[in-house]
């Protein structure tokens, strides 16, 4: 009885991360997980499998503030392991500056390496530029 309980539980408490990284995937709002995402599985619930959904989606948390933890969550893992694998591993930085509209400077950082015999490249960080974006104040 008890692992039976504990096992979907764990099976909700999957779901909510597998979806929460669809979503944080899709660059859409938070708010889509109860707004849109449970309503979702609901009717597909209620029609196609002729389950109630009630006890199922207690299980599947979609809150706003829900999905923004898993979502800081699993960036905090992957951005642990990148900073940590850069630390055994050659790499290069390159470094870009742009112009914004309001004729604002941008400093933007790559950082290139090889991973899994494949060359990859991650954009490190974007800054603003409080000067002009000329070599000595991008040195700076």
């Amino acid at each position: 009885m008890f692992a039976l309980t504990s096992q979907s539980n764990d099976d909700g408490l999957r779901a909510s991360y597998n979806i929460s990284l669809l979503i944080a995937k899709s660059g859409k709002s938070h708010t889509i997980g109860g707004e849109l995402i449970l309503p979702v599985i609901e009717e597909v619930l209620k029609t196609v499998l002729h389950k109630p959904p009630f006890d199922l989606l207690k299980r599947i948390p979609l809150s706003n503030n829900t999905l923004q933890r898993r979502i800081d969550e699993m960036s905090s893992d992957i951005e642990r392991f990148k900073c940590n694998y850069q630390q055994t591993t050659h790499f290069s930085i390159h470094l870009d500056e742009s112009t914004l509209p309001g004729n604002e400077g941008l400093l933007l950082a790559y950082v290139r390496f090889v991973m899994d015999e494949e060359i990859h490249e991650e954009l490190l960080f974007a800054k603003t530029l409080k000067s002009y974006t000329k070599g000595k104040s991008i040195l700076k």
